[in-house]
């Protein structure tokens, strides 16, 4: 990812609810009571700044999509 790359996470949050967050960064960026509408809202930042994951209630990643040419791009899952 270049300079202006950055990749956001949407995490369960503590206290209820789903969060985007940047990585790097150490408060959320936007809170959401659904999964669904963080996704939404962190897809659309991450189409212009970089790369979207999601991760599932327990933190695991469970999808992770690049945006724009990603020059080590991660290989395809069997």
């Amino acid at each position: 990812m270049s300079a202006k790359s950055a990749s956001y996470h949407v995490i369960s949050h503590p206290n209820g609810g789903w969060a985007v967050k940047k990585s790097g960064s150490h408060r959320a960026t936007k809170l959401f009571g659904t999964k669904k509408d963080a996704a939404s809202f962190a897809r659309n930042i991450a189409k212009f700044y970089g790369e979207l994951v999601i991760h599932d209630k327990d933190g695991r990643v469970l999808e992770i999509v690049t945006y724009g040419s990603d020059p080590v791009p991660p290989k395809a899952a069997n």
